[in-house]
């Protein structure tokens, strides 16, 4: 039976329905009342739903009226009551007649990248202000922006938003949010801010105006992950003017992208025609092996300095990513087993976007043996000649593996403190531990 025409709370008339989901229906309805258009979200809950799903599903539907009744902004889609109707709680919102930002780029494809610029400066001056109110999205995406028929830009859908004095989000271990428009750090397990949203911004926009999101699309969500843990985006090659904000809003360390309310300033100079005062990109980092050359060259070089502040954040996750590197490198080859299995598909086009929010478990590394760290031992007596007055003890290396190890003796180089360096492999996975 239809619910065209059914009065909800005693005064919206449902009259057309024109969206809908796994979790919840939206009709067009009249609240006969005030005599205006609105939409009313409709929570559904699938017969033999658990009882905790089912609770969780109701609290995400009253967090986001909560939340969104919170922020009034013109690029906000504004929720003015929630009701209950046959038990479940429905949203009163304001109406708009629009197509998602999805729907379109599914339809006519990428856009001008002044147009994109046009619709981000939109976007990001909502999050400003709902990062101003203490709101983190934590899911901005095509399909979570509406396109009005009038030229606005609305954001919707706070549904697995939150705010800062709301315990009541997603269970802990879980990661919320479309993983093609996630951030680095929410990929890994780190709790979404107000940077991440930047970053998903970075993404939206990207895919509209490249015709995908910076990582790819996959129904490999694993992979996926793991692309966008990594934090490396190709640089967009059909953005034009939009290019230089396009990257700084995808920068991999939070640090470095600009806030929300600065990011509507650069994108509202480009829909403008006018070039965005940005500055200079930092040089890209060496990636993980020309990292391992360095960290593995010859003793005896002169000592750096302990990196302090915004410098050591990096060296920490280079260094995990070289253990993780070394046991992954080492469990591969011993199990012969190519990289090629641990790829995720490769993109597919846009209009396979992913039309809800996406619930995974945290991302987690093959399980992989750590690599111990180098390990002092007393120096060995050795004998000096009169022309060499400096004491002189060769490095050794020693690496144990399951099968036909090997020695390697390394050519001779000045050291007032000989190091052995163990590195043990398995050829079962195990567990990896990183500490700080």
């Amino acid at each position: 039976m239809s619910d065209e025409g059914r009065l909800v709370a005693g005064r919206y008339r449902l009259v057309e329905r024109i969206g809908s989901g796994a979790m919840g229906v939206v009709w067009r309805a009249v609240d006969e009342r005030l005599s205006r258009s609105v939409a009313v979200k409709k929570l559904l809950l699938p017969p033999g739903l658990p009882p905790e799903e089912a609770d969780e599903a109701v609290a995400r539907c009253l967090r986001e009226g909560r939340i969104a009744a919170r922020l009034h902004h013109p690029n906000a889609i504004a929720v003015f009551d929630v009701v209950d109707e046959d038990g479940v709680p429905c949203l009163i919102m304001e109406y708009l007649p629009s197509v998602s930002l999805a729907i379109a780029l599914s339809d006519d494809g990428p856009m001008n990248p002044v147009e994109v610029a046009r619709i981000g400066s939109q976007v990001a001056a909502a999050l400003a202000a709902a990062h101003a109110a203490g709101i983190v999205h934590r899911d901005i995406k095509p399909g979570n922006i509406l396109l009005g028929d009038d030229g606005s830009v609305k954001i919707t859908d706070f549904g697995i938003s939150r705010a800062t004095d709301d315990v009541t989000v997603t269970k802990t271990g879980l990661i919320a949010g479309t993983p093609a428009y996630l951030a680095p750090e929410v990929a890994i397990g780190r709790e979404p801010s107000a940077a991440s949203d930047v970053f998903s911004l970075g993404s939206t926009l990207y895919a509209a105006a490249e015709g995908e999101p910076p990582f790819g699309l996959s129904e490999n969500t694993l992979g996926l992950l793991h692309a966008v843990a990594s934090g490396k985006v190709k640089e967009p090659k059909q953005s034009g003017a939009l290019t230089g904000v396009l990257m700084a809003l995808l920068a991999s360390e939070v640090e470095d992208r600009p806030s929300a309310g600065r990011a509507r300033d650069l994108l509202a100079t480009v829909a403008r025609g006018e070039e965005p005062n940005l500055p200079k990109l930092a040089a890209a980092e060496p990636d993980v092996a020309t990292r391992l050359v360095v960290a593995t060259g010859p003793t005896g070089e002169r000592e750096q300095p302990e990196p302090t502040g915004k410098s050591a954040k990096p060296l920490v996750f280079a260094s995990a990513a070289v253990t993780v590197a070394l046991a992954l490198g080492a469990w591969m080859v011993l199990n012969n087993r190519g990289a090629a299995d641990q790829i995720n598909d490769g993109p597919t086009r846009l209009n396979n976007v992913p039309s809800s929010t996406v619930t995974v478990t945290s991302f987690v590394e093959p399980e992989l043996t750590s690599v111990k760290p180098p390990v002092k031992v007393n120096p060995t007596p050795t004998s000096t000649s009169a022309k060499d007055s400096s004491s002189v003890t060769p490095t050794t290396t020693t690496t144990t593996a399951p099968s036909n190890p090997t020695s390697t003796s390394d050519t001779v180089t000045p050291s007032s403190n000989p190091t052995t360096t163990t590195t043990t492999t398995s050829s079962e996975p195990v567990a990896v531990t990183t500490t700080r």
